[in-house]
């Protein structure tokens, strides 16, 4: 039987089928895990050449695992980058990126609006080792030329932003970039390889919380980078084996397993989160909604330009402040009040008080993430009952 060009294949089989091949000890359609410390030497010079890097081959799960190798290799493929380096969780994929890039006296351009753990590390821990991060509202161009100097190291954009889903163009953003010499860092999360591909648009490297849509059932924690080989390896060499942050095999085939459907969640999600965006639109208890895919977002163009679909995540503010948004998340019953995202089921959080509690109010209010601003991530449920969810929990918000 002739071999399938997986050239010519759609991204949902890519999905499925991976970069090809099975499992080339065993033959195992699956991955295994390889669920081990240390790896035996063939011979004291096997060893060695082993720990030069003279040649490819396993030496301690901290250093590399053919678990890992396998998730890596999938990521990079999916993304269309040369090679990807996962780690234990997002934030220890991110501060060992921003390590790797910047030394002490250094600093590097942020968009504002970002995960509430990213911008503790950026604001609260970085200064600590003399590490400027400079967020400014990346929306207007402008900003970011403005905040380049001789000491800027890298530009770092999260597009769609979490929570306000600020859409930021990558496009200009590498043009920028590029005239400075600098990387260009995309947090690729909300969307995935499914529907943004920052690479293509002049990105130079994509990190992940793996954890969310890649994994997708709220039962692994992982982060990943992917961008040129040389960097990944440079990455794994230093800041992967001394900071230790890595990821178990476990996780690592979770998230395997997870990159197989990855294309019909992805879809799924973003069927339920439309209706429910024109839900929410037009319900007099909701003052405003923000999803990428409506026409009345801010920024639907640039998200038509550079996306291929809009994700499943809404934010949306109640009317009647804070205590209406309190009272609509005490009264769900279908949906889950839990922080995270991406996962098969909806969750609703708080942002202000939650996942960017992070941030000071004044930041707060500046970015958008009002006291009444709530944030669901749309799960693949029956959309009706999801419906029925919100509708019941809003009739009980008082006028």
């Amino acid at each position: 039987m002739s071999k399938f060009n997986i050239n010519k294949a759609r991204f949902a089989t890519l999905c499925v089928h991976g970069s090809g091949g099975v499992d080339p000890a065993t033959g195992a359609l699956g991955i295994p895990i390889y669920q081990s410390s240390t790896f035996a030497f063939k011979s004291a010079e096997d060893g060695a050449a082993l720990f030069l890097g003279e040649k490819e081959g396993y030496v301690y799960t901290r250093l590399g695992n053919p678990t890992q190798a396998a998730f890596e290799r999938e990521m990079a493929f999916l993304e269309g980058g040369e090679a990807a380096l996962a780690f234990g969780s997002g934030m220890a994929a991110i501060s060992s990126l921003i390590f790797a890039l910047c030394r002490s006296g250094d600093n590097f351009v942020s968009s504002d609006t970002l995960y509430g753990g990213t911008h503790n590390l950026f604001a609260d821990r970085l200064p600590k080792y003399d590490i400027d991060a400079r967020e400014i509202n990346a929306l207007d161009l402008s900003n970011i030329e403005n905040a380049i100097d001789e000491r800027t190291r890298l530009i770092y954009i999260e597009t769609p932003a979490n929570p306000t889903l600020a859409i930021i163009d990558i496009e200009k953003c590498s043009k920028i970039a590029k005239k400075h010499h600098i990387p260009l860092v995309i947090d690729n999360t909300f969307s995935t390889p499914y529907f943004q591909k920052p690479l293509q648009l002049g990105a130079n490297i994509i990190v992940h919380s793996a954890t969310k849509y890649i994994g997708g059932h709220g039962d692994t924690v992982a982060g990943i980078i992917i961008g040129k080989k040389e960097f990944m390896n440079e990455l794994r060499a230093e800041y992967l084996r001394d900071f230790g942050g890595i990821i178990s095999p476990l996780n690592a085939w979770l998230l395997v397993r997870g990159l197989k459907t990855l294309a019909v969640r992805m879809e799924r999600h973003q069927e339920n989160a439309f209706q429910l965006a024109k839900y929410l639109s037009f319900h007099p208890k909701v003052e405003n909604v923000w999803y990428p895919g409506l026409s009345t977002h801010p920024h639907h163009d640039i998200a038509k330009k550079q996306m291929s679909g809009y994700g499943g995540m809404i934010s949306f503010e109640v009317k009647g402040g804070r205590k209406a948004g309190e009272k609509l998340m005490n009264s769900v019953k279908l949906f889950t009040l839990a922080v995270s995202l991406g996962d098969v089921d909806s969750l609703i959080e708080h942002p202000a008080s939650m996942t960017h509690s992070t941030y000071s109010a004044e930041d707060l209010k500046k970015l958008g993430i009002t006291e009444n601003l709530v944030r669901i991530s749309v799960g693949i449920e029956d959309p009706s009952d999801l419906i029925e969810d919100l509708s019941q929990a809003l009739k009980l918000i008082k006028s």
